[in-house]
């Protein structure tokens, strides 16, 4: 085997953490394999001699490319909100294939990601690499250009906004679909009771149609609801992201909006749900026939 062989096989088994690395920092699947991509020509291009933690190497590589990426988002202000809303993994409720497991694992769900959203592009890198990777301050530090007792600043400025909201859902996923559950029997009843008892009472919903609408309240998210009972009645158990969701069809089999829900206990406390015609045909479907 050439040493241009052994790289390119090192490489091809770090791909799948490499990606998943980038997803959860940019929450775009095109910008991700983009990241993936240009790790991979810097390190064909490196005197790979010099290199004594290759898995560290590439860490750093992609973890400065998303930075940098990141950093370009936030200051394009003419940038739409919707081009912020993270990309789905949806896939059959049975299961998903190792590809996915690798991209959704530790709940990066959706209401994560639009709390990652909020955070300062450096704040990101520290939070997910930390604490999602386990990635040590002091190369964190390397790549953000500060020192490690900043980077761990970083961290811990993020962890405490994403534990100030609701964007981590219960793991139970049995429980999480049992509420989700509850929550179309109540529509199809049309028990407005039964469904305010599913919903958390400061409940966010999120909606993207082509722009990003978003209500809170149990009354207001119930009363939405019920304005479509009538589409409840084709809706297939799916995961989004790893957590429970759903997607709802016409009557003419046409995709009409996927639904992902947060659970927290026995009640939701956030929904979002994605009509825009545009990221429904981006989404990869095909697996859920």
């Amino acid at each position: 085997m050439t040493g241009r062989d052994w790289l390119t096989e090192r490489f091809e088994k770090k791909r799948r953490h490499l990606r998943a690395v980038a997803y959860r920092m940019l929450g775009s699947l095109s910008e991700a394999d983009d990241a993936v991509q240009e790790a991979w020509l810097k390190l064909s291009r490196s005197e790979t001699s010099a290199i004594e933690n290759l898995d560290g190497w590439l860490t750093t590589v992609i973890g400065r490319v998303c930075l940098d990426v990141l950093r370009s988002r936030k200051s394009r202000r003419e940038e739409s909100l919707e081009a912020h809303v993270p990309d789905l993994i949806v896939s059959r409720e049975d299961g998903m294939d190792p590809e996915q497991e690798a991209l959704v694992a530790d709940s990066i769900g959706i209401a994560l990601f639009v709390v990652l959203e909020t955070l300062a592009p450096a704040e990101r890198l520290a939070f997910v690499l930390h604490d999602m990777f386990a990635v040590p301050f002091e190369e964190i530090a390397s790549i953000v250009g500060c020192s490690s007792s900043a980077a761990r600043q970083l961290a811990s400025r993020a962890r405490r906004r994403v534990r100030g909201t609701a964007a981590i859902p219960d793991v139970d996923l049995k429980q999480q679909r049992r509420v989700v559950d509850a929550f179309f029997a109540a529509v199809r009843d049309g028990n407005f009771d039964a469904l305010i008892a599913v919903l958390d009472p400061d409940v966010v919903v999120r909606s993207d149609h082509g722009t990003v609408r978003e209500i809170r309240g149990a009354r207001v998210a119930a009363e939405g609801a019920f304005m479509f009972s009538h589409l409840a009645q084709w809706v297939q158990p799916v995961l989004v992201n790893g957590a429970a969701g759903i997607v709802s069809r016409l009557s003419n089999g046409n995709i009409f909006a996927v639904m992902c829900f947060t659970v927290k206990g026995d009640t939701i406390a956030k929904i979002d749900v994605i009509r825009n015609p545009d990221r429904l045909h981006r989404l990869d479907l095909a697996n859920l026939n």
